[in-house]
């Protein structure tokens, strides 16, 4: 095993690099199966009417792109728990409804619905700038941020390919730990709003009436009553974390390389999908608006300590 030189690593031209070589690198192999994606889910979603073809793969293309490039230990760990965070997702969003058969069928996201009828941006109910809008954002923007989340893994491997191998130390075991603790995280919140749509709907087709946060229509309760999306504040933890994997590739050297651009991008993705559901919640929900004010949307409020019962007095 060669020893790290971090005198030697210059992680934006290695990147360079790799993605003008001749021979097929990992680097644009990852590049590669990304525009193909991109491809695959604009003709699909643009032949069907269905814009959710990026949802159905959003949980698998980044653990694909994790593994392409595994060549240590560090990159082999980055993969598994990758794999790990996908398979349980892909699980929830298939529970939900999300795959079905053929396999580009399966329920639309109801955001896509709201923004095609000009809901955020009025310009859109056009039919040639939804196209575009289609291709831009939901099929290229979103397809490239997932690769993106998944590029401290080609930081890894450039690392230990072309700088020498850093062994496993704190920065790794951190990346880890906090990785697995947001999946667990994300895990419980979305059993909580699983379990809870689930018997809100069963009560409704009974017939029985709506008590407490059944009535008012959304979850009050469990992580909800800390943060309004505790799911969503999960997952753009998971990837911040995930990052943390890149500074341990050159053994904490350098805090910062240009694969910070995943989680950040992710995170403003979030800020604006998160408010914009939120704005159709209010407009089925009246009582949402009282919840806002109570609990705060991504990050918890240590001040904030008495209960959601007494608050809704």
């Amino acid at each position: 095993m060669t020893t790290f030189e971090s005198d030697n690593c210059d992680l934006m031209e290695l990147t360079r690099t790799q993605l003008l070589s001749e021979e097929i690198s990992p680097t644009q192999q990852c590049v590669i199966l990304c525009l193909a994606v991109v491809i695959a889910t604009f003709v699909t979603s643009t032949l069907t009417g269905n814009y959710s073809q990026v949802d159905k793969i959003w949980s698998i293309t980044p653990f694909l792109f994790a593994w392409i490039v595994v060549c240590d230990a560090r990159t082999l760990l980055m993969a598994i728990l990758a794999t790990i965070w996908g398979v349980r997702l892909t699980w929830n969003f298939n529970r939900r409804g999300g795959y079905k058969w053929p396999p580009w069928d399966g329920d639309e996201d109801y955001r896509w619905k709201y923004i095609q009828d000009g809901m955020y941006v009025k310009i859109l109910t056009k039919p040639a700038i939804w196209v575009i809008f289609n291709f831009g954002f939901i099929s290229l923007y979103q397809n490239v941020l997932l690769l993106l989340i998944a590029t401290p893994s080609i930081i890894a491997h450039l690392a230990a390919t072309k700088c020498g191998e850093a062994s496993l130390n704190k920065y790794d075991y951190l990346a880890a730990i906090s990785f697995l603790t947001f999946v667990v995280i994300e895990s419980i919140a979305d059993n909580q709003q699983y379990s809870f749509q689930t018997e809100k709907y069963r009560l409704m087709d009974a017939g029985k009436p709506l008590e407490g946060d059944y009535a008012h229509g959304f979850n009050q309760s469990g992580l909800f009553a800390i943060v309004r999306k505790p799911n969503y504040a999960a997952e753009q933890s998971i990837w911040i974390c995930f990052y943390l994997f890149s500074i341990g590739a050159v053994q904490g050297r350098q805090y910062f390389n240009w694969s910070i651009s995943g989680p950040v991008l992710l995170c403003l993705l979030f800020q604006g999908s998160g408010r914009f559901t939120e704005k159709i919640t209010l407009t089925k929900y009246p009582k949402y608006k009282d919840y806002q004010k109570r609990v705060p949307l991504y990050t918890p409020n240590p001040f904030q300590r008495s209960s959601l019962k007494d608050k809704l007095k």
